[in-house]
């Protein structure tokens, strides 16, 4: 499972800060929405059942977005150590 690190500040409006390196982001709804998912411990399946069915796309090209978007969080070192 996938876990954001717990020091991570997540603004309602889709503003990260990582009080480790001073930096900041910002993401759009959708990526707010899978990320308190991941906050949350949803597992990739129920992460992928949610976003298909309300964003009405097939889970093949989620499950592409999603391992990009993880692979983003990763290289910003916004995720616990694997």
């Amino acid at each position: 499972m996938i876990q954001i690190r717990k020091n991570i500040a997540i603004s309602d409006t889709g503003f990260l800060f990582d009080p480790f390196t001073g930096e900041s982001y910002s993401l759009n709804s959708t990526g707010l929405e899978i990320l308190l998912m991941l906050k949350n411990g949803y597992s990739l399946e129920e992460i992928s059942q949610k976003i298909t069915e309300k964003y009405d796309i097939d889970s093949e090209t989620f499950e592409r977005y999603f391992q990009d978007f993880i692979s983003t969080l990763r290289l910003y070192h916004l995720t616990e150590n694997e």
